[in-house]
């Protein structure tokens, strides 16, 4: 399957799957195609709404 996920930051792939890494571990998930779906998916999801809050976070103090 084609990845169509583009990153708008060059050189931020690195980070965000450190990033990924560490949501992982935190979970006690261990990342790859042996891991359920459910599993990827929590941490996925985890990571979206630590970026989200921290978006909102910058957001808020920006006003």
């Amino acid at each position: 399957m084609a990845r169509t996920n583009k990153l708008l930051v060059p050189g931020a792939e690195q980070a965000l799957n450190q990033f990924k890494m560490e949501v992982a571990q935190e979970f006690g998930v261990s990342l790859g195609k042996d891991t359920t779906a459910r599993s990827n998916g929590s941490v996925g999801g985890e990571m979206t709404k630590r970026l989200i809050a921290q978006a909102q976070g910058q957001h808020g103090k920006t006003e």
